[in-house]
């Protein structure tokens, strides 16, 4: 019989993939119940509100004073919102002032450009199928990406422990 400790990883099963997913519902679930996150979450909005103004300024800016196409403007302004949120973030309302700058900002960069791929194509979508007018459009697709952001940046970002959502 061969020591299992020297054998090969086994590739996961498909039955294992929903028990992970399970974990991070379970997760997320708990979480929910923690007055602490609400908290966080409150303070992620309000550092999100100032992002989402220098956002919208900074792409109204470039979209309609410039004549920059929506989706570079869009760019342009995801950058100068996403580093105010991230200084503001790591200080207030996860104050990670502890962990390393360095990796909280590349965690926290991955996690908002996932987000700002999402709110990009809910952009597209909002602009040339929906018809909707490019700067309302711009805001209710951060609007719709924020979930998306917030989880990230609480679990991976500046979660410092495993149990980032207790």
């Amino acid at each position: 019989m061969q020591d299992e400790s020297l054998a090969a990883p086994r590739a996961s099963t498909l039955e294992e993939r929903p028990a992970a997913s399970a974990r991070v519902h379970t997760r997320v679930r708990h979480g929910m119940r923690r007055s602490h996150n609400w908290v966080q979450l409150f303070k992620f909005c309000l550092v999100g509100g100032s992002g989402f103004a220098v956002n919208l300024i900074v792409f109204t800016i470039f979209a309609k004073l410039l004549g920059l196409h929506y989706l570079p403007a869009a760019t342009i302004a995801f950058a100068f919102a996403v580093t105010n949120n991230f200084w503001w973030n790591r200080h207030w309302t996860f104050g990670a002032r502890d962990g390393h700058a360095g990796f909280q900002a590349a965690r926290f960069f991955v996690v908002s450009i996932v987000a700002f791929l999402a709110q990009a194509a809910i952009l597209e979508l909002l602009v040339s199928t929906g018809g909707v007018p490019e700067v309302p459009a711009q805001a209710a697709s951060i609007v719709m990406a924020t979930p998306l952001n917030f989880i990230g940046n609480k679990m991976w970002s500046f979660g410092h422990r495993r149990d980032a959502l207790s």
